[in-house]
């Protein structure tokens, strides 16, 4: 919880970014005038998707796309997946406002206000609106006006008035909520068998006859790939780095001209313990606070606070690390929490500190007053910083000479490298998708160099991993042919294993189970009758992972069976495992009083998201066998293709 906001993996910014885009381009295609709304579309601009009057044309999806790809939210590569679901998308947001029309639905100014302030939340600045001034300057920045911005907000609005229409009256049940509460938290263990097709590979023996008999119905199959033999320039941060450090006196210069860079402010390691009361009914917050009272007398009385944490804290961002919050500053927690961390002595623990979020127990880890640090400490630093930008401004000169010399003599690419002092690698043929001397895997410069067509042709400086600038040029095509039998049968080889090592897969699973059923159920006994191992996992709950196997969503079976039952096989990536249900155990009832509510929301929201699916399903469908619906599968198809081959 507290970590959330504090520290993002980029990978997690980079995958919210993807997908939030998805909402963005549908609601900028959907809402925005000028993307839509009945454009009329010509031979330039075919038509993707018809939804009554209104069409849908590839030029506004592809502007919205191309929007994305500019703001580097979605990879290029991937475009092509997420085309044909931005349609989906647009075509459901339309459908809706049609409906909501047809059945009379009406919406208030309030209602459009609020759809306007979702969009646009920069207009609202502390809840309250900046004026219709910066509004209109705000919307004539877009290319709109108020009158068409509104006109569509009306038309979102009336179809978020539609989904609440289909929520309406939703329930759920006390008998719904157990039942829940139960399946989430019962666990199982299994008994299982492990049945790689890897393993089986070895069994196979593939004669010369066999690969002869393949060769001579499949030849035409198999070919030599085109291939490319390039000369190949790299210019590499670490060499270029290294002709640009600073001497100790240069940056002991920086270092006293911005002393005030350099100092630490005040900081506290602390780990918590949090009962969580935020998102709970009021009428659980005594029960939560004699909760925490109850674990903070097992802190006192010198329980271990890393495993008190980690069975009782709320904070699931830190409870696994023990709530280990580690170093923070003042203004980086909520108030309460800070006042009484920074006011603690190492190893000090507090009573219990009400926030907005819950009952916290803290224990202060350790203490820096705020202090200026020496040149010694950030020696290394200054560098970093002070020469990256030199570097990177040196790497891109150096490309670009390099490129604007190749073009004029591609023929003296070994000598412009020396000249420059980058590297250089003559590389004598290659195909797509192989690994490069010196930068590894690259599609950019895969599609770069594969895209030349005569010798002597430069590629455009690409930007490869390592942080090296690397560009080529194209010595000789070496056109796609007609394989040798020698050169692929190694794959034929291994084609032939793996065909057959499914087959001997589906055998020996089949076999196991015919032999458990043979025994009475017994999979120790019917696996040692096969000379196969037998391995057991801990116990796991629906939403774990069953150890050695994989996530428990692929033993659904063991959850609904009984305990003795055998299943399977299970295939997880490839692998089949065949298992036995050895032990359950049961949800602690007990509990469900205070996850009760936790646990109606997340029914609740799993409801309502399941019913808003199959009510949008159910209309466009509908719509479709109406005639009001039509989505034209090959412009579909073209505009996947388009960045399919981009």
């Amino acid at each position: 919880m507290f970590d959330l906001f504090r520290s993002r993996e980029k990978t997690t910014r980079y995958l919210l970014g993807g997908l939030l885009s998805l909402v963005a381009i549908s609601m900028v295609v959907t809402l925005i005038p000028g993307f839509g709304g009945g454009m009329s579309s010509d031979a330039n601009d075919p038509v993707i998707a018809e939804i009554g009057k209104d069409v849908l044309t590839m030029r506004e999806v592809q502007m919205g796309l191309q929007d994305t790809l500019r703001g580097k939210n979605i990879p290029p590569e991937l475009i092509s997946i997420y085309a044909p679901q931005i349609v989906n998308q647009i075509v459901v947001d339309r459908a809706l406002a049609y409906y909501s029309k047809k059945l009379g639905y009406t919406v208030t100014d309030a209602d459009v206000a609020q759809v306007i302030e979702l969009m646009i939340p920069q207009l609202f600045e502390g809840g309250k609106f900046v004026g219709k001034d910066a509004y209109a300057q705000f919307l004539a920045a877009n290319n709109t006006s108020i009158g068409e911005f509104e006109k569509q907000a009306r038309l979102r609005a009336e179809t978020r008035r539609l989904q609440s229409a289909v929520l309406e009256g939703m329930v759920v049940t006390p008998r719904e909520v157990e039942q829940e509460f139960r399946e989430r938290n019962e666990k199982v263990t299994v008994d299982y068998v492990k049945i790689d097709p890897a393993k089986l590979q070895s069994e196979i023996k593939v004669t010369p006859e066999e690969i002869n008999a393949h060769w001579a119905t499949s030849k035409n199959s198999y070919r030599v790939p085109e291939k490319r033999a390039f000369e190949l320039l790299v210019v590499d941060e670490d060499k270029v780095g290294e002709s640009l450090k600073m001497s100790d006196a240069e940056l002991r210069k920086v270092y006293e001209s911005e002393k005030e860079q350099f100092r630490t402010p005040e900081r506290v390691h602390a780990r918590h313990i949090l009962i969580k009361t935020m998102d709970k009914p009021k009428e659980q917050d005594e029960a939560l606070k004699k909760k925490a009272e109850d674990v903070l007398k097992q802190v006192k009385a010198g329980g271990d606070f890393a495993e008190l944490a980690k069975k009782y804290s709320d904070d699931t961002s830190n409870a696994s690390k023990g709530g280990d919050l580690g170093w923070f500053t003042k203004g980086q927690m909520v108030k309460a929490f800070e006042d009484t961390a920074f006011a603690m002595k190492p190893k000090e623990i507090s009573g219990l500190v009400k926030t907005e979020f819950g009952y916290h127990i803290i224990q202060c880890m350790g203490k820096e007053d705020a202090h200026l640090k020496t040149f010694e400490e950030v020696k290394d630093t200054i560098q970093k910083e002070r020469t990256k930008q030199l570097v990177y401004d040196r790497m891109q000169t150096l490309a670009d000479q390099a490129h604007a010399a190749l073009l004029k003599d591609p023929a003296a690419a070994e000598k412009i490298a020396r000249q420059l002092n980058i590297s250089y690698v003559k590389v004598p043929a290659m195909g797509r998708g192989a690994v490069y001397p010196q930068i590894g895997a690259s599609t950019e410069m895969d599609d770069s160099l594969f895209e030349l067509t005569k010798p002597g042709g430069v590629t455009p400086v690409i930007t490869t991993q390592g942080n090296k600038l690397a560009l080529a040029v194209l010595d000789q095509v070496i056109p796609s042919r007609q394989a040798e039998l020698s050169e692929v049968e190694g794959q034929i080889r291994q084609s032939i294993v793996n065909e057959r090592s499914q087959r001997l897969l589906a055998e020996r699973s089949n076999e196991l189970l015919k032999k458990v059923r043979e025994m009475g159920g017994d999979l120790k006994k019917a696996a040692a009758a096969m000379k196969m191992e037998v391995k057991s996992t801990p116990s796991f709950g629906r939403e774990g992972q069953a150890e050695g196997i994989g996530s428990a969503q692929y033993l659904e079976q063991a959850f609904r069976s009984d305990v003795g039952a055998v299943f399977g096989p299970v295939n997880v990536t490839g692998v089949n495992y065949v298992c036995k249900v050895t032990g359950k155990t049961p949800a602690d009832m007990s509990k469900l009083p205070e996850q009760r509510y936790d646990t109606l929301l997340r029914l609740k929201s799993r409801k309502a998201q399941e019913r808003k699916d199959l009510f949008e399903d159910g209309l466009v469908q509908y719509l479709k066998s109406k005639g009001v619906i039509k989505i034209h599968q090959d412009t579909v198809k073209r505009l996947i293709e388009s960045y399919k081959n981009s």
